[in-house]
């Protein structure tokens, strides 16, 4: 069966989606679910005044570029008041971008400009191109690229000038989109070694099931350019998933039925709270077990967007490793507070004056890695992300994932808050277990559950040296520091607890992320307040239950 939804102008569109919403009863209910989220939490990714700008490039006019940044921010993170009132047309700019998006399911754009450039005939408009990456729920990203027209005003400011081929050069008042999905049928899956996966006797697998389709093609959909009047289809602008070479032969993952297992049962320990947790080998990226806390709700371990909080100095110090600021000795001193705009603390306002860069390594501890916010450039710490790591480029795991984003800070305090895994730095459990791996093996390695799909990445090793010092930093965070609660398991585990504020008001998530053997693990467990005391029983749960690493 096919299902159709398209663009409209004008006219009302459909309602925006509701993150707490109960999945629709489709085939593909668990994606719609995870996309949901995705759409609310991708906006904090592009606040308005951030700019989508490629670094170096330089635009014409500032101010121009400038509106042209706000406009792209606010559409990507669903502020379309804010969006549609810095164009010509406001009323029907906000109606046709939420058609667009909505009407598309898509959820949480990236829009990413280039060079601001005047046109060539003198009459003063200049073009801002841009590139849009539009995930389509369940489905996958539709990329296309497009320009925004700015036009100055009678006050002197620069208005986008309305017109229906900014959102995508072939909208038109003839012709718009229209999404069509084939509802497939859930298919019969493996584990790495051909034990039968259903969601009755592993529940947390209920979001994944949903997301492959026999032969392991993928769900399946297009999005048609179609005349407005009488619906007649005039060219397909994307195409999604596979017919799948396999007919009714079982989708066969890199899941193991053992650590699967064991994973459900870790979140009995997250006590009621949502949680998600995932497992991958360290050589290889093939993910071994993911779970999530409610198991009927979005598959949060893949598709969530969360700030991974202190877990993210991992990849802090392999930025100010990298670049000769620290070594393992070096004294930062770590005070209880420190002011950058706001005031930054420790958990519990611990301090440790002298500590080694060791000791705040192990301690955890803000105000020593905010006070080395100088040493790295605007930019270090997401070059550093994307190069080393693989953070924000795009990813072809096997299901729908949301792949990290680590923007360029605004400002001082939110470069203060991105060197502690804050502010606007996102990931989730799987981007995070496979930052853990790559620490401890210095080489990225894609994460699948599915063999043989894409991979686009492009990454560096990590020098040796950087290596050997994360794994005895992270080994000493469990023999001696905050994730102590893994200290009693063998297998010389490294682990690095974190906390990330939410909101005011509201408990911070506690994060854990370890290391043993061949295995890497990431937990996260929403408003559980310390990463040691929420994650940590989670994790110990898990390692304590599979102390053998796959083959």
């Amino acid at each position: 069966m096919t299902h159709l939804s398209s663009t409209h102008l004008p006219g009302p569109g459909p309602a925006p989606s509701d993150r707490r919403r109960p999945p629709r009863r489709t085939g593909l209910k668990a994606v719609v679910a995870v996309s949901v989220v995705l759409a609310v939490a991708a906006g904090g990714a592009y606040a308005a005044g951030a700019g989508p700008f490629a670094r170096g490039d330089e635009p014409l006019d500032p101010a121009a570029a400038a509106q042209a940044r706000a406009f792209l921010a606010d559409w990507a993170g669903d502020r379309l008041d804010g969006a549609a009132a810095r164009t010509t047309n406001p009323a029907t700019a906000r109606e046709v971008l939420r058609n667009f998006t909505s009407g598309l399911d898509i959820r949480g754009p990236r829009l990413t400009a280039a060079r601001a450039a005047r046109t060539g005939d003198g009459d003063g408009e200049v073009r801002v191109p841009f590139t849009a990456k539009m995930p389509v729920s369940g489905l996958g990203t539709w990329t296309y690229r497009s320009q925004l027209p700015l036009r100055k005003q009678g006050n002197g400011g620069w208005k986008v000038d309305w017109k229906l081929s900014l959102v995508h050069p072939h909208l038109s008042e003839s012709a718009k989109f229209r999404l069509e999905r084939e509802e497939t049928a859930a298919p019969q899956v493996t584990d790495r070694a051909g034990a039968s996966l259903t969601g009755g006797s592993y529940p947390s697998l209920q979001a994944v099931l949903g997301q492959f389709a026999p032969g392991g093609g993928g769900p399946r959909g297009a999005i048609r350019l179609v005349d407005r009047v009488t619906g007649d289809v005039e060219g397909t602008e994307a195409r999604f998933g596979g017919k799948g070479a396999g007919g009714d032969k079982p989708v066969a993952t890199t899941l193991d039925a053992s650590w699967q297992a064991a994973a459900e049962r870790a979140m009995a320990h997250a006590d009621g709270k949502n949680a998600s947790l995932v497992a991958l080998r360290v050589d290889n990226g093939e993910v071994l077990a993911m779970a999530n806390s409610p198991a009927t709700g979005f598959n949060r371990a893949v598709s969530g967007t969360y700030a991974p909080g202190s877990t993210w100095k991992i990849v802090t110090s392999s930025a100010l490793l990298l670049n000769g600021s620290v070594a393992q000795d070096t004294v930062v001193d770590c005070p209880r507070h420190l002011v950058v705009g706001k005031e930054f603390h420790n958990v519990e306002t611990s301090e440790f004056p002298g500590a080694t860069f060791r000791k705040d390594f192990t301690e955890s501890c803000n105000t020593a890695f905010i006070s080395l916010r100088g040493k790295l450039g605007g930019s270090e710490l997401g070059d550093v992300a994307r190069k080393y790591f693989g953070v924000g480029q795009e990813w072809h795991v096997g299901v729908p994932s949301y792949d990290g984003s680590v923007p360029v800070p605004k400002d001082e305090t939110e470069k203060a808050a991105s060197m502690i895994g804050q502010g606007r730095v996102q990931a989730n459990p799987l981007i995070m277990a496979s930052v853990t791996a790559t620490a401890a093996s210095g080489t990225f390695h894609q994460p699948v559950i599915v063999r043989g799909g894409e991979d686009t990445t492009r990454t560096t090793a990590l020098p040796a040296p950087v290596v050997a010092q994360l794994r005895s930093m992270m080994r000493a965070t469990v023999t001696e520091g905050t994730a102590h609660v893994l200290a009693d398991l063998p297998g010389g585990i490294g682990a690095k607890t974190g906390t990330a504020e939410v909101s005011e008001g509201e408990p911070n998530n506690g994060w854990l992320v370890a290391r043993r053997g061949n295995v890497a693990v990431a937990c996260v467990v929403e408003q559980g307040v310390t990463g040691g005391g929420s994650a940590g029983p989670v994790l110990h749960s898990l390692l304590s239950a599979v102390p053998d690493d796959p083959s």
